[in-house]
């Protein structure tokens, strides 16, 4: 990987982290909980509640990504990144500017 496809995945990278940061901000407030109090019917506050779980498990996976990116962002300079961690052949740069966060090559991760 050239010093000029780092920058280009830092920049990346970092670009993903904002979106994420925002999304997640996003998806917090959908997670609130639902209210006793509030005037919903029996069938609405069980379609307020199944929402509610929907999100929690979206915000949850973008906990996980943008964690993964933070990861990734930090190894940017090691020596072995952007190498496969079973084969430590090359990952394909187009893997990486799609998902920075992958440790595999296509070949390996399936």
């Amino acid at each position: 990987m050239t010093a000029e496809d780092k920058v280009d995945l830092k920049e990346k990278i970092e670009a993903m982290i904002a979106k994420y940061e925002h999304d997640i901000i996003e998806t917090k407030k959908m997670t609130q909980p639902v209210k006793p109090e509030n005037s919903l019917g029996r069938v609405s506050r069980m379609d307020a509640i199944n929402n509610k779980s929907v999100m929690e498990a979206s915000l949850r996976n973008k906990v996980s990504k943008r964690n993964k990116l933070k990861f990734a962002l930090t190894q940017l300079d090691n020596p072995g990144f952007g190498n496969c961690a079973n084969c430590k052949k090359p990952i394909n740069r187009a893997r990486l500017m799609f998902m920075p966060e992958s440790t595999n090559c296509v070949n390996c991760a399936r």
